[in-house]
């Protein structure tokens, strides 16, 4: 099992510097990319392009934006799609075939019960987790 995105595993973050290209841009990792769909302020979607850390993007959100009214509804769907563009990338995705049929949980110390699991609990939906899993899958069953 993989309990978080840490250490040897620390390429499953989102956070990862990984080429995303979407919707005419083009981000420094999947974490960006996700923040940006978070408004349709375009001003907003290009400081998330530009800027490379995602800490940044991350703490300016908030400032920044107002969260498009559809966001529950379609958040789940625009980190799929982004996770399944950061795996075309041959040398990640040929880094989760590696891990072969463990359990892969985002595990997390900030109590991010949504994505990932509470260390500290074991609680959480572990939507991310699920996700990767899930490309996992397809990517197996394209390859079988």
């Amino acid at each position: 099992m993989i309990k978080e995105f840490q250490g040897e595993y620390r390429w499953l973050s989102n956070f990862w510097p990984v080429q995303i290209k979407y919707k005419d841009r083009v981000f420094h990792n999947v974490e960006n990319a996700y923040h940006s769909e978070k408004s349709d302020d375009s001003f907003y979607k290009d400081f998330c392009a530009f800027e490379a850390d995602p800490r940044i993007v991350k703490e300016r959100q908030l400032d920044m934006i107002t969260l498009r009214s559809d966001w529950d509804d379609v958040k789940v769907e625009i980190m799929e799609k982004l996770t399944r563009i950061k795996y075309q990338n041959l040398e990640l995705r040929q880094k989760l075939l590696d891990t072969g049929d463990q359990e892969i949980q985002e595990g997390n110390s900030w109590n991010d019960i949504y994505w990932g699991i509470n260390l500290e609990t074991g609680k959480g939906e572990n939507i991310l987790g699920k996700i990767i899993m899930k490309i996992r899958n397809e990517i197996k069953i394209k390859n079988a």
